[in-house]
């Protein structure tokens, strides 16, 4: 959810919003968003997909090298943490992520736009996050950073990718639903924060907690399966020859494999943000109105 001060939020104190002001926050923020003109959403769409990208080379870079060094648990909590900036540059920058759009099902259940408006600004941004996040894939395998650490970082991005073609349809499905929860959690909890500090703060352990879980969100899989892909197809031999794997060694990693995440993951996002949180957040502070 982009700028979640501007037009909406101008408190006189600094006292954190109460749940009832934040639901009615969260609708008054979607039904402003349905009336944004097409081309800045997309353009700051593009911007929440390079975000995104952001955190997960962090979170990537993060966890290169280690193999049993760590315990998993710790190895994955600092992969979380570092993801987190992803989140954090959307919210505090200012900019449109799919997943965190699906809190405007509030709007919509409040009849302040209708079922038209909201796909409309789904599919922009949607289209604006894959554009976003695959630019920066392109342009961070171009750069040759995953040939740091003797091609670790590089190993590291093809493993992940690897490891979520791997997974059902319902699994991912239902890992996109959790993965959701938890983001737009981290969304409505900014919006009762008044500070940038305090924005931060209730961020970190939402989206810390679901990439330390194993969920799957559909933006960062825009990322991550690129950027593996992108290694398979262009990398140079040197590379392969460091890392003691061939392009066969990831057979598997495929652009269809990629598709055939995206959409369950996709479709798990939505539930878990649109009907977990928002509807949720509708049916308890916002439907007597």
């Amino acid at each position: 959810m982009a700028n979640d001060n501007q037009h909406v939020d101008r408190p006189q104190g600094i006292d954190s919003l109460l749940p009832q002001a934040m639901a009615e926050k969260c609708e008054a923020l979607g039904a402003e968003k349905a009336g944004r003109d097409m081309l800045s959403l997309f353009v700051l769409a593009i911007l929440a997909g390079a975000f995104i990208g952001f955190g997960a080379l962090f979170s990537t870079v993060t966890v290169s090298g280690f193999g049993n060094d760590l315990p998993f648990g710790v190895l994955r909590l600092l992969a979380g943490i570092t993801f987190s900036l992803g989140l954090i540059l959307v919210v505090i920058g200012g900019a449109e992520l799919f997943t965190g759009d699906n809190l405007m099902v509030m709007a919509w259940a409040g009849r302040r736009i209708g079922l038209g408006a909201l796909l409309r600004v789904w599919a922009v941004v949607y289209t604006g996050n894959l554009v976003g996040a695959a630019a920066t894939a392109a342009l961070v395998v171009g750069s040759g950073q995953h040939e740091m650490a003797g091609g670790a970082v590089g190993l590291a991005a093809l493993n992940i990718a690897q490891a979520k073609t791997e997974l059902g349809w319902v699994e991912a499905m239902l890992r996109g639903v959790l993965c959701n929860t938890l983001v737009c959690l981290a969304v409505w909890l900014s919006f009762s924060a008044r500070t940038v500090t305090g924005k931060v703060l209730v961020i970190v352990p939402p989206i810390a907690a679901f990439v330390a879980a194993g969920f799957e969100h559909s933006v960062a899989n825009m990322y991550f399966f690129p950027t593996a892909l992108f290694i398979k197809g262009f990398a140079v031999d040197g590379f392969w020859m460091a890392i003691a794997h061939t392009p066969d060694s990831f057979a598997a990693l495929t652009w269809g494999a990629a598709l055939g995440n995206l959409l369950p993951v996709t479709i798990g996002n939505v539930i878990g943000g649109g009907a977990l949180v928002a509807g949720v957040y509708w049916f308890v502070y916002l439907r007597r109105r």
